[in-house]
């Protein structure tokens, strides 16, 4: 028997030194909600969960680029289903400016009207969307994946010189109105044209959101997997390690207390 190395003390605090730093692990597991608390738990882990979360932040700012251009679209069409309205109109004032029995007086009262729905039809041409012009008719390249790919969203131009020529027409005179008939179905059928490039857009754009919104969904699980905490498994380690903990520390006093016995030879 010696007392100056007492070899039990030293293995059991070694012991319990693990058992102490196996339950700070689960201790920090179980408040943090992540089984991932220090590199060293899962060094490969945590490089895959890195780049998850930052390629999640980035589906997340590409579903709000996408949802504004959808934003756009639709402010588009709904000033673009006005202008249809008003084209109808500018279409039935052209007949009946046609009418035989109108005179020149009523003919220029139809012409009042029909300049007026052709201001507002050129004005709404100028409208813009946080200052990004609605009709000017440029494609606009839209985000839709993390990696900064883009759709062309197809532009609309309503200063087109079949929207021009409409609004410019004159329906004061028989034949005046015969030509002013011709260029607002013309105008008519290019908004239509327009309108369905409008909605192809909103489709397009839409089923990209949906896409992003799985993909989001799917990321989020994987990474999921990889760092949050089994609350139920990590409950049963920790009551474990507390057991352990407790255990060592008496085991521990108890090996401090064996040289005393030496004493008991010395009496």
């Amino acid at each position: 028997m010696v007392i100056n190395t007492n070899i039990s003390a030293q293995s059991s605090a070694r012991l319990l030194s693990e058992s102490s730093s196996m339950l700070s692990k689960s201790l920090a597991r179980l408040s943090s909600g992540s089984k991932i608390t220090s590199p060293e738990d899962d060094a490969a882990g945590l490089a895959v969960s890195m780049r998850l979360d930052a390629q999640i932040n980035r589906l997340n700012a590409t579903k709000v680029n996408v949802t504004n251009a959808i934003s756009f679209n639709q402010t588009q069409d709904g000033f673009m289903s006005k202008v249809s309205k008003a084209l109808d109109r500018m279409s039935e004032l052209s007949i009946l400016s046609q009418d035989v029995i109108k005179s020149n007086a009523d003919r220029a009262l139809y012409q009042k009207e029909f300049d007026t729905l052709g201001a507002y039809v050129d004005d709404l041409a100028t409208k813009d969307f946080n200052g990004v012009s609605l009709f000017g008719g440029a494609a606009l390249n839209v985000t839709t994946d993390s990696d900064g790919n883009t759709f062309s969203m197809n532009g609309v131009n309503m200063t087109a010189a079949a929207y021009t020529t409409a609004t410019a027409g004159d329906v004061s005179t028989t034949a005046g109105a015969v030509t002013a008939l011709t260029n607002v179905k013309a105008a008519i059928t290019q908004l239509a044209t327009d309108r369905a490039t409008v909605g192809a857009n909103i489709t397009r754009l839409s089923y990209t959101n949906e896409q992003l919104s799985i993909l989001r969904e799917n990321l989020s699980a994987a990474n999921s997997r990889i760092k949050d905490v089994d609350v139920a498994e990590e409950s049963t380690q920790f009551a474990r390690y507390n057991i352990l903990v407790q255990a060592g520390t008496a085991m521990l006093a108890q090996a401090n207390a064996t040289p005393q016995s030496a004493l008991r030879l010395l009496t």
